[in-house]
């Protein structure tokens, strides 16, 4: 008797990668369990797309790991607009640039950090809290110590309001954490983006990114020390993006004596 799944030869290899390989098949089509993973999926990254950013339980977390937090609210009214209109998720709204103004009282500070929703605040909810306090512990021997701004919480933002932000708290850098575009095996993923001497119409280029920071992708340790590389690495040099190249993880290179230069490095995930 027919098996009605016939498996694929490569099946062995999906213990070691959340991607969809080796799915075997059903006839010509795929077997209805891997057809209803799929859909189980793609509704949680719909979900992560479209929930609530939960900023109180947020906030509560973050303060727990020693970080004070305000909160603001991007030019977007609401998620609907927010996807519609990305540059309104760019900028902040009048009342909160007015209260960002008032809580600043004209001291200058090292590092901005800004936690944004961005696609998915999910991902903000579980990772922003244990990847700044892996972080604090990664900086906490530097000298002199770094001067930072509370963790300013944003709704219904994108990665360049830290510009906004950073400007009106008188930063030299920022570090903007933000939900990434969920994929189909990640829909809590985190991103991170640094920009030295931030203000409004700076561009990507002039950004360093680590993306895909959760505990099944990148961790919080290896996420913290990376970070930490590139910050102490953009505030010696003054530069981020295409002018600072992220030296924190040795270089590979072919053995053979005979072999192309190829050098290999680690990319990053999209610009939001």
């Amino acid at each position: 008797m027919n098996p009605v799944v016939t498996a694929n030869p490569w099946e062995p290899l999906r213990r070691h990668t959340p991607a969809r390989i080796a799915l075997g098949r059903s006839g010509i089509s795929i077997p209805s369990a891997q057809q209803l993973e799929f859909q189980l999926a793609h509704a949680q990254a719909r979900d992560a797309v479209h929930r609530p950013f939960d900023v109180r339980r947020t906030a509560e977390a973050i303060e727990a790991v020693g970080v004070p937090t305000l909160s603001a609210h991007s030019a977007a009214p609401d998620r609907a607009s927010y996807l519609q209109r990305p540059d309104w998720g760019r900028q902040l709204d009048a009342a909160s640039a007015q209260a960002l103004k008032s809580w600043h009282r004209g001291e200058e500070h090292d590092l901005g950090i800004v936690v944004a929703d961005g696609l998915s605040a999910l991902a903000m909810e579980r990772h922003a809290a244990p990847f700044l306090a892996a972080l604090l512990a990664e900086l906490q021997r530097d000298e002199p110590a770094w001067r930072m701004t509370p963790a300013v919480l944003v709704e219904q933002a994108r990665v360049a309001i830290g510009d906004d932000i950073a400007e009106l708290l008188a930063a030299r850098m920022v570090m903007v954490l933000i939900g990434e575009r969920p994929g189909l095996s990640s829909p809590d993923s985190m991103g991170i983006y640094l920009t030295w001497a931030p203000r409004r119409g700076r561009t990507d280029a002039e950004r360093n990114c680590i993306s895909n920071v959760r505990p099944g992708g990148q961790d919080y340790p290896e996420a913290a020390r990376r970070a930490a590389w590139l910050l102490r690495a953009a505030s010696a040099g003054e530069r981020t993006g295409v002018m600072l190249k992220d030296e924190s993880v040795p270089v590979l290179r072919l053995e053979q004596d005979d072999a192309p230069d190829f050098t290999l490095t680690q990319g990053c995930g999209p610009v939001r």
